[in-house]
């Protein structure tokens, strides 16, 4: 049965998904590429994203890899699709990833401006939904061929459908930096009262990994 899945998302130490401020010259942030030292290091991340050889392997590269498997379809937030605000100026934009994004499946995402879907190199195609999370929802099922949908981000997108229950299995991996300000993930919702516990913990040099799944 297809699950709604989240994987390999970093966290601070103080529940930050990314910094303040997003812009172009910081995606992530300011201060938000310090989360993702365990990530950028592996194997997985250099052939996965960047296309490159090299890489680690091992407990960090481990989760890495699982991030990636019997992903049928993605949804994303619009700020993790681009810095721009408000209506669409132009078609100009295709996201941060360049011509062959790493997504290689159907990747919705959340707008409230419509904007016609953009074919990629290497399989994925950007298709932007403005009638809400159910919707996006439905859409990448749809597609997904049976396989999992996984949200690939940012923290308001994933805080959403925690709120409505709609996440199946989350991996987080705390990072140890303090950002101070930013995102932050866990801010006034009740986990246990949504019905999420943990479910597994593996720590390593540069994060403490955890999955959390419906209790």
């Amino acid at each position: 049965m297809s699950k709604l899945r989240v994987n390999a998302f970093t966290l601070s130490l103080d529940g930050y998904g990314a910094g303040p401020d997003q812009t172009l010259q910081h995606p992530l942030g300011v201060g938000g590429e310090s989360l993702h030292k365990w990530l950028v290091t592996t194997r997985t991340f250099h052939q996965m994203v960047i296309g490159k050889d090299g890489g680690a392997t091992g407990v960090d590269d481990d989760f890495a890899i699982r991030s990636f498997e019997n992903v049928g379809a993605y949804i994303l937030g619009r700020n993790m699709f681009g810095p721009i605000r408000g209506e669409w100026p132009d078609d100009k934009w295709k996201g941060w990833w360049g011509d062959n994004p790493p997504y290689h499946v159907p990747t919705f995402v959340l707008t409230r401006y419509k904007r016609a879907p953009i074919m990629m190199e290497g399989g994925t195609t950007f298709y932007f939904v403005t009638d809400g999370i159910h919707s996006a929802l439905e859409q990448a099922k749809a597609v997904a061929g049976g396989k999992d949908v996984r949200i690939g981000g940012g923290v308001s997108t994933l805080r959403q459908y925690l709120q409505e229950r709609l996440i199946d299995e989350m991996h987080l991996a705390i990072s140890p930096v303090l950002l101070g300000s930013g995102e932050n993930l866990f801010a006034g919702l009740d986990m246990v009262k949504l019905g999420y516990r943990c479910t597994e913990q593996v720590a390593t040099a540069n994060a403490l990994h955890v999955t959390i799944g419906r209790a």
